[in-house]
C-alpha cells in the first residue's frame, strides 16, 4: 500500500507544473485524495481533495491558480499548478483520506506519499 508523488522542480514565477501521484496496494476509486504541502519551517498544510465522484476543494491561495483531478482507471491523482509565485514554494504530498469527505485536518488522512519538491524562484 503506496502513494508515489513525481513531478516537481523549478521554475519561475508564473510559471506552470504538474504533480502526478500514482496509488497501489488499495481500492483508489473508492477513496478521497488531497494534496498538502510543507514550506521550510512550517506546518504542513491542506492545498486541494477530490472525492471519488471528482468534487473538489481548494484552500483560497489554490482556488483559480491549481487543479486536482483524478483518473480512476489509471489510480493516479494529479495537481496542475499555474500561475506559480515564490510562496508556493514547498514539498508537495499527495495523500488518502480515512473519511468518506474532503477534509483540512492531517489527521483525516491515513497514507501519504514521500513528498516532492517544488521550488518557485522570483
Amino acid at each position: 500500500v503506496q502513494l508515489q508523488a513525481s513531478g516537481g522542480g523549478l521554475v519561475q514565477a508564473g510559471g506552470s507544473l504538474r504533480l502526478s501521484c500514482a496509488a497501489s496496494g488499495f481500492t483508489f476509486s473508492d477513496n478521497v485524495m488531497a494534496w498538502f504541502r510543507q514550506a521550510q519551517g512550517l506546518e504542513r498544510e491542506f492545498v486541494a481533495c477530490i472525492t471519488w465522484r471528482s468534487f473538489t476543494y481548494y484552500i483560497d491561495s489554490a482556488k483559480g491558480r491549481f487543479t486536482i483531478s483524478r483518473n480512476n482507471s489509471k489510480n493516479t491523482v494529479g495537481l496542475q499548478m499555474n500561475s506559480l509565485k515564490p510562496e508556493d514554494t514547498a514539498v508537495y504530498y499527495c495523500a488518502r483520506n480515512r473519511y468518506r469527505t474532503c477534509g483540512l485536518a492531517r489527521e483525516h488522512y491515513d497514507l501519504w506519499g514521500q513528498g516532492t519538491q517544488v521550488t518557485v524562484s522570483s
